[in-house]
């Protein structure tokens, strides 16, 4: 037995970014606030989404965080307090779109965004409706239930997950991704596939998201580094906005695994940007999961156009070296202390969720011949 269910109206197209003020209009609403980075703040994108929506765009709250932090949330909530907005805009990438969500919902209340965050606590239900305006290509946040945050006092890094964080609207414009750096380009991508995957092989696996999981895969392996060497290739961008967007709803049910897991600690510890955190063990956790559930993954890569779990492993960790993400540990130089505090921070929930139970003994192998040590099992990494 499985459900399904989306609830976002998703507008997808080049140029649609021009609709912006319809769609608010649409919503009834007449006091928009735009969430962004520092480099959106004072572009001459924000300024024309501000000119262009008919008088219903008339605020900007322009410091989120790369790895957006609570603060940011309470921040934003405060801002759209003061001015007494009520609905939000998020432009840019999974950072603005996690900011936004958490403080469409908190700016509501007279809580603390904490008070949810790691705790499993249910979020009120009330909250301000988004728009969620993607500008690169790999989070899938336009279309999820999931914000995550990181609270740099405590140090912990995890998603909050609630029905609240689904935009009412994503408006995917891919001409908006044509800005985006190889480096990002390679870094957001990489995450598309890392959810495609997990999304695939999560223990929650159904069959929309699995379908949805191919698909995804399928144009990240086909485009993703023809976005990167070429970056004006709007057909490239077009493709990845469509595989972004299509993981986004392959793994917001199942929910990701043991890849994103792996991820926090890497972030966190050692500042790697979440996309490449997770594709640093995408290619280690394939092969680990190849004969899981009757081998299933195995026919996910001869969908995706290889004749083997191991030949699609080998070409995801190429793909990553052909765009310079990293691969390996090794520039770390991880002592045997770190490589225990990686094992037991690797522990985070999304861990469970993987078809193959993963013990510490694994890990500790994983991250040994990541960081370039002899380890008995050291083929699993190429």
């Amino acid at each position: 037995m499985w459900n399904y269910s989306q609830p976002v109206d998703i507008r997808f197209g080049n140029g649609r970014i021009k609709e912006l003020g319809m769609i608010a209009k649409e919503l009834g609403k007449e006091n928009g606030i735009i969430v962004c980075g520092h480099h959106f703040k004072d572009s001459a994108l924000v300024k024309t989404m501000i000119e262009q929506s008919n008088g219903l765009i008339n605020h900007v709250y322009g410091d989120v965080m790369p790895n957006p932090s609570v603060k940011n949330v309470m921040e934003c909530s405060d801002v759209i307090k003061q001015y007494n907005c009520d609905f939000v805009i998020a432009l840019g990438g999974g950072s603005s779109m996690d900011c936004a969500k958490a403080a469409a919902t908190i700016c509501l209340t007279e809580d603390d965004i904490t008070t949810y965050h790691g705790t499993g606590l249910p979020l009120p239900k009330e909250h301000l409706p988004l728009i969620a305006v993607p500008t690169t290509a790999g989070t899938g946040s336009e279309v999820t239930c999931v914000s995550v945050l990181t609270n740099y006092e405590t140090g912990y890094k995890g998603p909050i997950n609630s029905d609240n964080f689904y935009p009412a609207i994503a408006l995917i414009d891919p001409e908006l991704t044509i800005t985006m750096s190889p480096r990002v380009t390679a870094c957001v991508g990489i995450d598309t596939l890392a959810h495609a995957l997990e999304g695939y092989w999560s223990k929650g696996h159904q069959p929309i998201c699995d379908a949805l999981a191919i698909h995804a895969a399928q144009l990240v392996f086909n485009y993703l580094y023809t976005a990167y060497k070429d970056p004006e290739n709007i057909e490239a961008r077009e493709k990845m906005c469509e595989a972004s967007l299509i993981a986004g709803l392959s793994f917001t049910l199942p929910k990701t695994a043991a890849s994103h897991a792996c991820s926090f600690p890497l972030t966190n510890l050692y500042d790697i940007p979440h996309g490449e955190a997770c594709g640093i063990t995408l290619d280690y956790f394939a092969r680990m999961n190849e004969e899981a559930e009757n081998g299933r993954l195995t026919d996910f890569a001869r969908k995706v156009g290889f004749h083997s779990v191991d030949e699609m492993a080998d070409r995801i960790y190429q793909l990553k070296k052909d765009m310079n993400l990293t691969v390996d540990l090794k520039k770390y130089q991880l002592t045997e202390d770190q490589i225990h505090q990686l094992v037991k921070l690797s522990r985070h929930p999304n861990l469970y969720n993987n078809p193959v139970a993963v013990t510490d003994e694994m890990l500790y192998v994983m991250y040994q011949s990541l960081a370039g040590n002899d380890t008995k099992e050291k083929a699993l990494i190429k």
